[in-house]
């Protein structure tokens, strides 16, 4: 299966992303293994601060990042869709999970995950496994890790 439709391609929602850095690591992984990025503002930068750039570079494409101005329109949009949240509060683990190709894997501010309300209205919850103690992964590396995931069970292969 190739990943030239942008509909059957994973997509990555962030909940109001609050560090440049993990976004603009994250739109790398997206661009790197074929993977749309979705963004729900308020967002806590703006696209053209040097943080992100420095660490996006040259990987950012206009098509592949959709941004939506509030939760309500992100779920109005995607009211046909999967969603899943990837949250430390889960007690099912990704890699027990069956993904769909086209799935929406969202996760949280990088300061305070989704609020509760969101929580109530996602039926696939998930989560990394990690060692006691230990409060969460930082989220380019969650990221990288269930879109892998995703891509491995879907025989994702990218032609390009």
């Amino acid at each position: 299966m190739t990943h030239k439709n942008r509909h059957l391609r994973p997509k990555i929602a962030l909940y109001q992303p609050d560090i440049p850095q993990n976004t603009a690591a994250i739109l790398r992984t997206c661009a790197c293994l074929g993977a749309d990025l979705e963004i729900i503002e308020p967002c806590g930068f703006q696209i053209n601060d040097k943080r992100f750039k420095r660490v996006v570079m040259d990987y950012m494409e206009e098509k592949m990042i959709k941004f939506y101005s509030g939760i309500d329109e992100f779920f109005k949009f995607k009211s046909k869709k999967r969603i899943i949240l990837l949250t430390t509060k889960a007690s099912k683990s990704y890699s027990s999970f069956k993904f769909k190709i086209d799935d929406t894997l969202l996760f949280g501010r990088e300061s305070a995950g989704v609020p509760q309300k969101i929580h109530k209205l996602i039926e696939n919850k998930l989560k990394i496994p990690m060692m006691k103690k230990k409060r969460s992964l930082n989220i380019a590396s969650s990221v990288a890790i269930v879109l892998a995931e995703n891509l491995r069970q879907n025989k994702f292969i990218n032609h390009g």
